[in-house]
């Protein structure tokens, strides 16, 4: 728990998955040790808007105590790989002729200028790889709470199984 006193912001540290000491980094189970809690595998960091009263280091939390039927939430997550793909599916650009002699049915277009300045200015939008990017998706309203399960209206990034980290909405 972190106190705008001492650390200079509210936050709470929520660590999930116990594991072998030897599977995490040392500094990790020092600042676990130093809490009191067991090695854990994933710890994340939620900010406060008020100091954290009734929350003590150890406690363990739960869904129906923290969300409510009705509230608002951002999902963060890792989004579903694509691998390497075109600019007409990973930008969505427009194809190009079928017929008449094209050859660049689903090619890009021009990539810049020509003599100057005779390079491709970055952030050009080209073919290359696609999801596997870290990914928020706001707003998304809770259907309903259970003790093991929050069930959300809308898509949640990344594939079955995967870690998310679930926030109220900031907005």
């Amino acid at each position: 728990v972190k106190t705008a006193d001492a650390d200079g912001y509210n936050a709470v540290q929520v660590a999930y998955d116990a594991v072998a000491e030897h599977k995490i980094t040392k500094p990790e189970v020092g600042h676990l040790a130093k809490a009191g809690v067991k090695p854990m595998r994933h710890v994340e960091e939620f900010r406060l808007a008020a100091p954290a009263d009734g929350i003590t280091v150890g406690q363990k939390l739960s869904a129906p105590e923290m969300f409510k039927e009705g509230d608002y939430v951002d999902i963060r997550g890792t989004s579903i790989g694509k691998g390497f793909q075109g600019s007409v599916k990973r930008h969505g650009f427009a194809r190009g002729l079928m017929t008449h002699g094209s050859k660049s049915h689903r090619q890009h277009g021009s990539v810049g200028a020509g003599t100057y300045p005779g390079r491709i200015f970055p952030g050009k939008k080209m073919h290359g790889h696609m999801g596997n990017e870290t990914t928020t998706i706001k707003q998304l309203k809770i259907m309903r709470v259970e003790d093991d399960c929050i069930i959300i209206r809308g898509n949640v990034p990344g594939k079955k199984g995967n870690l998310i980290r679930v926030a109220p909405a900031k907005i």
